[in-house]
């Protein structure tokens, strides 16, 4: 092995141990939770129905959320009509978001719940935390999802708005709807 290999492959090992042991190892202010993987910011989100960001490839890619689509409709000129739609699109996800997030603020407990008994094993925390990445996926949707549908209610001049109001670049594909054709 060439020597240059050999000194980055050390320099490496070095930088991750130096990286190792600035950490102290330990979560003790984690303790006191109630639900030991989730803040209290997390389960107060999750109850809520908020997007905590995971709706990001969306509202980044020219598919507005239906909340903000609601707080910029003067600044966009959002019809009654859309608006209304736009609302209904809102509750839904909402609804879906709270009911998800309920099961996956439970889903935890009894996560944490095995470890803190002694009750886990591997079969069950395989089963356990299947259970809270489909859950995890099934909100993640419900946001993405909403913010497609309020993207097709909503024209090339309205979505350009939207991004000016928002601080970011419009481009052409957050101009297209999905079947490719232009509001």
């Amino acid at each position: 092995m060439p020597r240059h290999f050999l000194a980055l492959a050390f320099l490496l090992v070095g930088v991750s141990s130096a990286a190792v042991a600035q950490h102290d190892g330990g979560y003790a202010e984690f303790r006191n939770r109630d639900i030991k993987a989730l803040s209290a910011q997390q389960v107060d989100d999750l109850r809520q129905g908020r997007g905590m960001g995971l709706s990001l490839p969306a509202e980044l890619n020219g598919a507005p959320g239906p909340l903000h689509v609601l707080q910029l409709r003067d600044q966009m000129n959002v019809t009654p009509a859309q608006a209304s739609e736009v609302e209904r699109i809102r509750d839904e996800m909402t609804s879906a978001a709270q009911r998800l997030g309920a099961s996956v603020i439970q889903a935890e407990a009894e996560l944490d719940g095995a470890f803190k008994s002694g009750a886990a094993d591997e079969a069950s925390i395989r089963s356990m935390t299947a259970r809270i990445g489909a859950l995890n996926a099934e909100l993640r949707a419900a946001h993405l999802t909403a913010h497609l549908k309020t993207r097709r209610l909503l024209t090339v001049t309205q979505l350009a708005a939207y991004n000016t109001a928002r601080g970011y670049t419009a481009h052409e594909s957050s101009a297209a709807s999905p079947s490719g054709h232009r509001h």
